[in-house]
């Protein structure tokens, strides 16, 4: 990508990378296309650093059910994820991330408008967390590629992606918006 022919991405945009910890990528729990969507969102939070824009990895602490606890290896962030002391990190403790969690107050404190979604688990985690930012009027754009899940009893983790990102393109907002885009397109909307 060359620098120069980047468009000046607003302060008021976060990319939210939503429980990309290791202990939701093992032998046990195997994620569909897990190296390109990784590559995927290291290259989104590359453009997003490199215009001022905000990213925001959240960790789910499961400490309560005693899984995911805080500085264990599997709360930890994947190794092939880019991670900066610039980003922020936030603490989730159910599916919904902004449940009782630091989220909105760190949105509202970076007068954030607009969040691009990935993560992990698309029917899980990025539902939930994308039909409660829905209610909270942002603009959200969920990048179609650019999130994860295992395979389920009735579907395979493929099905589950698209019939998902079906789903958040036929939502109604409130008094914001919600679109599904994928990598490309959003690498081309950010840079035209």
């Amino acid at each position: 990508m060359d620098r120069e022919k980047l468009k000046p991405i607003k302060n008021q945009r976060a990319l939210l990378i939503i429980d990309m910890q290791k202990g939701s990528f093992t032998s046990e729990t195997p994620r569909y296309d897990t190296s390109g969507v990784i590559d995927r969102i290291n290259k989104l939070s590359n453009l997003f650093r490199t215009t001022n824009a905000h990213v925001i990895h959240i960790q789910h602490d499961g400490t309560k059910f005693n899984d995911f606890i805080p500085y264990t290896t599997e709360w930890e962030i994947l190794d092939d994820l880019d991670k900066t002391n610039t980003d922020h990190y936030i603490d989730k403790y159910a599916n919904d991330c902004f449940y009782q969690s630091k989220l909105q107050t760190k949105l509202i404190d970076l007068d954030i408008k607009e969040i691009f979604i990935t993560g992990c688990a698309t029917d899980f985690c990025v539902e939930a967390t994308i039909q409660s930012a829905l209610t909270k009027d942002y603009n959200i754009t969920i990048v179609q590629d650019g999130h994860t899940t295992g395979d389920r009893p009735h579907l395979t983790a493929k099905k589950v992606i698209e019939h998902y990102n079906w789903v958040w393109q036929n939502m109604i907002p409130t008094n914001g918006s919600i679109k599904v885009m994928s990598f490309n397109r959003i690498l081309k909307y950010l840079t035209e």
